[in-house]
């Protein structure tokens, strides 16, 4: 089998519909389903049990976590390949998987562009300690090859937000793994309210701390460099903006188009 899609949920019904929809509608059939529920209680297995037909495993019971879910699902995985979709995540265009493997890759990691609420995410053909220190790729747009994790070890559950993001430096860059891009948007990723989230970005941002100290500490330092000058980037530009903000409220043609809605 070439692929095993690991969907995980918790109480979003509606989304796991979206993404189980998406799956089954796929022209690409070489590949097993599996879905993992952390006992919702919102009818969520109500969805699971009408596409029962369509799911090769699937759970319902309480979890440590999303990545304790997603270890779960590996743990059943037949695939060559692993692709992580979570629930409220799909697949873009029903011939999307059929694409992908038309491109026949053999490389430990795929991963492929995405879309989001927040626009089009469209990653580098060559990855660097760079692009993970600013990002990282996101699980539902990539493939990677189950026999990694029984390599290099399942996801670390002690983490709540990176622990993809530490597999990755783990396998891309310790190991040397090979990887490839493929320029094709083929998921729509739900990221609404994360990076708007206050409480998220701090547990982000401290994990991926955590990881660095103890596993890369040479890149520590140049780390922390790097987000002081995001930061005041992103002062600057919020100066400028505000900035030019004040210089068009003050110019004539502001206060002639104030006048004019004032007429209305």
């Amino acid at each position: 089998m070439k692929l095993s899609i690991i969907t995980i949920n918790l109480n979003n019904a509606e989304g796991l519909r979206k993404t189980i929809v998406s799956v089954v509608s796929q022209t690409f059939t070489d590949y097993e389903f599996i879905v993992i529920d952390g006992g919702s209680t919102d009818g969520s297995v109500e969805v699971i049990k009408q596409y029962a037909d369509r799911i090769s495993y699937w759970v319902s019971e309480p979890d440590r976590g999303v990545f304790h879910a997603m270890n779960k699902g590996i743990m059943q995985a037949k695939g060559d390949y692993c692709q992580f979709l979570n629930s409220g995540d799909w697949l873009i265009e029903p011939n999307g998987l059929q694409y992908v493997f038309e491109q026949n890759p053999v490389e430990d990691i795929v991963y492929c562009d995405e879309q989001t609420e927040n626009g089009p995410r469209i990653y580098a053909d060559k990855l660097t300690y760079f692009i993970f220190f600013m990002e990282s790729i996101t699980h539902q747009a990539a493939f990677i090859k189950r026999v990694l994790f029984s390599t290099f070890g399942l996801y670390n559950e002690e983490h709540k937000i990176v622990s993809d993001w530490e597999f990755y430096l783990k396998t891309l860059f310790k190991a040397q793994c090979t990887y490839r891009h493929i320029p094709y948007f083929l998921v729509f990723f739900d990221d609404t309210g994360m990076s708007e989230n206050p409480e998220f970005q701090k547990i982000h941002d401290a994990e991926r701390e955590k990881v660095l100290k103890k596993e890369y500490p040479m890149m520590y330092d140049d780390y922390q460099e790097l987000l002081m000058l995001k930061k005041e980037i992103s002062i600057q530009n919020r100066s400028r903006l505000i900035q030019f903000v004040r210089q068009i409220q003050s110019s004539g043609f502001y206060q002639r188009i104030r006048r004019l809605s004032f007429r209305r």
